[in-house]
């Protein structure tokens, strides 16, 4: 059995005295890994190190083994994302939740978002956009997808600014106020051509959306913990937040 493709690696971890189990996400053949003769040597550590875009030859006897990888890179992201905090957290975040695919499952749109996503890591608020879309791509490839087009009571596209906690459907101000107490925020940069960025607040709202059906429809079902590095890529970007504040605090005395 043979295969080409290229890949994005997501982690590895060691085997043996010289070589690692190599986990990559894949454009055709999804969430894949294999063992590299030789991944811990000075040559090949750099190239095998989560981030980096990298083509892949895998061969194995026979389909359900776990097979060898050939490994030799495309784009080096590594080095350039562990300057940042967020990155790194959003890059592990990015990984985990990877994990909760079935393996060898094809996901092309998944390879090509997460390929655009680690573009722009370096910048916290990029970052933290497209981790909570990443994060609702995610949803919806497990069979939970929120619809967040049009009101769920009365059709409405204008105006959404709630989303059921049974249904995970938008629901416009009109239809939701009366019941505002049991509904969940939808940020407006979430609804589809506001065009809008998130601030603090909506991004905090917006990650709150996600982890409620998470914590419902994926954790809580599997007996899974969400993973920490969630929580330290939030801690890590309100930081960011609080600087950037006070900088501009800083610059208008």
């Amino acid at each position: 059995m043979e295969w080409r493709d290229e890949g994005i690696i997501i982690g590895s971890r060691r085997h043996g005295e010289s070589s690692v189990i190599l986990e990559v996400m894949t454009r055709v053949h999804g969430r894949h890994m294999g063992i590299v003769r030789g991944g811990r040597s000075r040559r090949m550590q750099p190239v095998l190190q989560a981030g980096n875009r990298v083509e892949l030859v895998w061969r194995a006897r026979l389909d359900e083994h776990l097979g060898m990888f050939q490994v030799e890179p495309l784009e080096l992201n590594a080095a350039r994302l562990l300057s940042s905090a967020c990155a790194v957290y959003a890059l592990q975040t990015l990984a985990a939740h990877l994990r909760l695919l079935p393996e060898r499952d094809p996901h092309p749109g998944m390879f090509e978002t997460l390929s655009i996503v680690l573009e722009h890591l370096e910048d916290p608020a990029t970052a933290a956009e497209l981790l909570v879309r990443f994060e609702l791509l995610v949803l919806d490839e497990l069979g939970f997808g929120l619809d967040l087009t049009s009101c769920a009571a009365t059709g409405a596209t204008q105006d959404l600014i709630y989303v059921s906690p049974k249904s995970g459907r938008a629901v416009s101000r009109h239809a939701g106020d009366p019941y505002r107490d049991r509904m969940l925020p939808l940020p407006a940069f979430l609804s589809a051509g506001t065009g809008q960025r998130g601030d603090a607040g909506a991004m905090d709202d917006a990650f709150r959306l996600t982890a409620f059906f998470f914590n419902r429809h994926v954790y809580e079902p599997r007996g899974m913990e969400p993973p920490q590095t969630r929580a330290g890529f939030l801690a890590a970007l309100r930081r960011e937040w609080a600087r950037d504040r006070i900088e501009e605090g800083e610059g208008t005395i």
